[in-house]
């Protein structure tokens, strides 16, 4: 089943051109239209887990926006569960969620139960079902202590943990998350990658996300993909993309009475890995080893060179 569909999806701004005139630039200003989203085309399965990865400041928010219908685009067509973002948004929001990591969507002043209460009468979620899933995300991110505060209080990294708690309590379908980890600490990161696993697991939930941290993408996704330019550079699974575009390894090594770890880098073929270790055990006393791909982000960096 195609949980989405975007076609062709255009977005325009008004940008302002700038004139050597302050007068002009003042009372006689000027506008051209800017493509933020230009032909962008492609397509999801229910249950997948995704990565769109763009460069900084490309646009991803505005396409996810665009996607569940918070703004409207101009030209062809998106399609959500076979609905409309542009005309039936409010009955799209039954089967999705968002997190934006930079827009909250708690009640900033109230205490965060009056938040997840107020979620709980908007999407009718029954008290049983809404206390059960409400007290198995709070015990995991072990956040119970927070509930009765008001969210203005909160940290920055306390309140990211609670708009994802909030985002998952009425059972959506798919969620749609943007830079979901900015504030969030190591283990709360390693906390919510186990949370959103579990959940796809369980509840086929598919998982669209945007991030700048790829350990996130790794983590989360079994599928990226890649735009630049608005061209398509790659759409496949995520381990296919490591063996394309990795042409190297990294094999890591502790010798014996030395707390500190040494790095060779070998190519991306077995003969050349096995020989490394082979030299390795033969001329140093090894205590041990491990062999690391290369980061994704430096494989996605050769897209934009």
């Amino acid at each position: 089943m195609r949980m989405l569909i975007v076609k062709n999806v255009q977005k325009k701004f008004k940008k302002r051109i700038k004139s050597w005139s302050w007068f002009k630039n003042l009372f006689v200003p000027q506008y051209e239209d800017f493509h933020a989203l230009k032909w962008i085309n492609f397509e999801i399965k229910q249950w997948e887990k995704v990565a769109f990865i763009w460069p900084n400041g490309a646009w991803k928010s505005t396409t996810i926006k665009a996607i569940l219908g918070i703004l409207h685009y101009d030209g062809w067509e998106i399609k959500l569960f076979d609905r409309d973002p542009k005309k039936q948004r409010k009955e799209i929001s039954r089967f999705t969620s968002s997190v934006f990591g930079q827009r909250s969507q708690l009640l900033y002043h109230l205490p965060l139960m009056d938040s997840f209460n107020f979620f709980r009468i908007i999407y009718d979620i029954p008290q049983d079902i809404f206390e059960k899933r409400l007290e198995r995300f709070v015990k995991r991110f072990w956040i119970d202590e927070f509930i009765n505060q008001p969210v203005r209080k909160l940290s920055l990294g306390q309140r990211m943990k609670w708009e994802i708690v909030a985002s998952l309590l009425h059972g959506p379908k798919a969620i749609f998350l943007d830079e979901p980890t900015v504030w969030l600490d190591i283990i709360a990161k390693k906390v919510l990658y186990e949370i959103l696993n579990e959940i796809h697991k369980e509840e086929n939930i598919t998982i669209f996300l945007t991030s700048h941290d790829l350990k996130d993408v790794e983590n989360l996704c079994d599928r990226a993909v890649v735009i630049n330019r608005w061209e398509l550079l790659y759409d496949g699974q995520i381990d296919d993309l490591m063996k394309k575009y990795a042409n190297k390894k990294f094999i890591r090594y502790q010798q014996k009475g030395s707390l500190e770890w040494n790095e060779i880098e070998v190519p991306n073929e077995a003969k050349f890995v096995e020989s490394a270790i082979k030299e390795l055990y033969e001329k140093k006393e090894i205590e041990d080893l491990e062999i690391q791909n290369v980061p994704l982000e430096e494989i996605i960096e050769q897209f934009y060179k």
